[in-house]
């Protein structure tokens, strides 16, 4: 499955989620799709973007670790399921926003909660989310520049 695809399909879960349980499994998953889509780029992505992408999967590998991993059936692994990266503009802006989505669901996990452990989980967690979401700020710079540099080059 694209990128794209499973970015949207990330968001809708996360959406869809209402007890804190499913809610950080939704961030592991996010963290995990980030972690992957990094991967795939720093491998094939646009060489000015390579960097970068490795840095992203660092990071989100941070932050599954901070999470605790979820127990998930065989095949629900969104992060597993991706096949082709598509235009990869298009993949940087989808997980942006779920990055975001991801920290202001784990804010509010964080203000609810009872105990020390999880507070500090989350925290942890959002940071790992924000300094995701700079990399792929910074990677939309770059493609930005380049195709200012090159107007006919592809985005992807």
């Amino acid at each position: 499955m694209d990128a794209v695809r499973l970015i949207l399909a990330s968001r809708r879960a996360l959406a869809g989620s209402g007890e804190e349980r499913d809610i950080m499994t939704e961030a592991w998953q996010a963290q995990a799709l980030a972690q992957a889509i990094g991967s795939r780029l720093a491998v094939s992505g646009p060489p000015e973007l390579r960097g970068e992408a490795r840095g992203l999967s660092e990071l989100a590998g941070r932050g599954c670790g901070v999470l605790s991993a979820p127990p998930l059936a065989v095949g629900a692994l969104r992060a597993s399921q991706l096949t082709e990266l598509g235009d990869a503009r298009q993949a940087l802006l989808g997980l942006g926003g779920l990055l975001g989505e991801v920290g202001i669901a784990l804010v509010g996990i964080a203000c609810a909660a009872d105990d020390e452990a999880t507070y500090w989980q989350c925290m942890e967690a959002i940071d790992a989310a924000d300094e995701s979401r700079d990399r792929v700020r910074e990677m939309l710079r770059r493609i930005e520049v380049r195709d200012q540099m090159f107007p006919d080059l592809e985005a992807g």
